[in-house]
């Protein structure tokens, strides 16, 4: 980028027909579910016209390449059960990525009441475990604040840690 703002082209960078666009978007999108936001970054990196870009989205989709229910039912899956978020947090990631609010609810649906329940029971009893703070209000704070963080819901936060003895 110059000093005026104005993008300065790379000879070196390599330009794309259609075919081999798609081809290397389709391999991109075989490798884990994408989201459009995702595959529409991909063709402006690869400074591909819009027309093109369309063109290549709507192949994308007919092929099943691009699906943004599969992405994110598979986005909460994962964020769930390997990061251990919340339902606040995914929801937030989600709309990041351009997910419409309908889908959002749809795809959180993949989530069990009991399992996220339990998830978030786990968590509080492990950083529990981990707080060295004497004081019992800042020590409730810092787990409050902690599960938070993790994009769980206060009032269920509450409920768990009115269990705890601090």
């Amino acid at each position: 980028m110059s000093i005026f703002g104005v993008m300065k082209s790379n000879p070196e960078q390599k330009s794309y027909t259609v075919k081999e666009a798609t081809l290397k978007l389709m391999q991109y999108c075989a490798y884990r579910d994408r989201s459009h936001k995702e595959v529409e970054e991909k063709l402006r990196e690869m400074r591909m016209i819009p027309a093109a870009c369309e063109q290549i989205i709507m192949q994308l989709m007919q092929e099943n390449f691009l699906n943004e229910e599969r992405f994110a039912r598979s986005f909460v899956r994962g964020k769930f059960r390997i990061k251990k978020w919340g339902r606040v947090k995914i929801t937030q990631e989600l709309k990041l990525r351009e997910i419409s609010s309908p889908l959002i609810k749809m795809a959180l649906s993949e989530i069990e009441e009991e399992e996220y329940y339990n998830t978030l029971n786990e968590l509080a009893e492990k950083k529990h475990a981990l707080l060295k703070e004497k004081d019992p209000y800042k020590k409730r704070g810092k787990l409050t604040n902690y599960l938070l963080q993790r994009g769980y819901e206060s009032s269920l936060i509450f409920e768990i840690i009115n269990n705890f003895k601090f």
